[in-house]
């Protein structure tokens, strides 16, 4: 897939809030609940670029002020939501994308579109149940079955190794670009001796990271309530023309 693709919507969705600041709109309000609005419907066709669709997809422009800031040729935070989207064909619960310092050359305001914006950093948090984790594993070497849930707040996983089933309170992280799953060594009492250094090997081989959009690096994998949460971000995005 050409990463040109996405960086030419978002600069499309940038180029969008100038022209509806151009045509005259007074109401600083107005301006902006016009410009969400447009704002979602070119976010979903964004989205789409990496194969990620939602439900729903809101837009919320941050900052003080909609026209100042177009007038000083920076926005301070665009905030996109998309409800129940899917990640790699896996259904998540919510993709929330913080998009921070957004600078606009003045050219755009005269027309030249191929003047270059960017963007100092996009914060992403991906919010998937227990279950649609485990999914992604189904291509991990030596795991024959997963299942995931939260117990207490804690993750528990129940794996099927060597055709015997066994269950461990995992403490998922995130190492080298994969989530891994340690166990916790008071859970390994509860499964075979013979068991417990393969189930512990089998899981800290990690599970693979979805692909998120902007190639953002996934930082940190929490569990919140009775979902789990993945955190990332991409820094110094240059959206340059085409």
């Amino acid at each position: 897939m050409s990463s040109s693709r996405p960086r030419r919507a978002l600069r499309a969705l940038i180029v969008t809030l100038l022209i509806l600041a151009g045509l005259g709109v007074a109401a600083d309000r107005v301006g902006e609940s016009l410009a969400e609005d447009r704002l979602a419907t070119a976010a979903a066709d964004e989205a789409a670029q990496y194969d990620v669709r939602a439900a729903d997809t809101s837009v919320e422009i941050g900052g003080f002020g909609f026209l100042p800031q177009v007038a000083r040729s920076e926005f301070d935070q665009v905030t996109l939501t998309m409800r129940e989207p899917t990640i790699e064909k896996i259904p998540a619960e919510d993709l929330t994308v913080e998009m921070k310092k957004i600078h606009i050359p003045r050219e755009l305001l005269t027309g030249d579109t191929s003047a270059a914006v960017t963007v100092e950093k996009a914060d992403l948090k991906l919010r998937l149940s227990p279950a649609a984790l485990a999914k992604l594993t189904a291509n991990t070497s030596g795991i024959e079955a997963m299942k995931l849930r939260i117990v207490g707040g804690k993750l528990v996983a129940q794996v099927t190794v060597r055709g015997m089933d066994a269950s461990a309170t995992v403490l998922p992280q995130v190492r080298n670009g994969r989530i891994v799953l340690v166990v916790d060594k008071l859970a390994l009492e509860g499964i075979p001796e013979a068991l417990r250094g393969t189930v512990s090997s089998v899981l800290s081989r990690g599970i693979a990271v979805p692909k998120l959009p902007f190639k953002a690096t996934v930082q940190q994998i929490a569990v919140e309530g009775q979902s789990v949460v993945l955190t990332a971000t991409a820094s110094n995005l240059e959206l340059a023309g085409a």
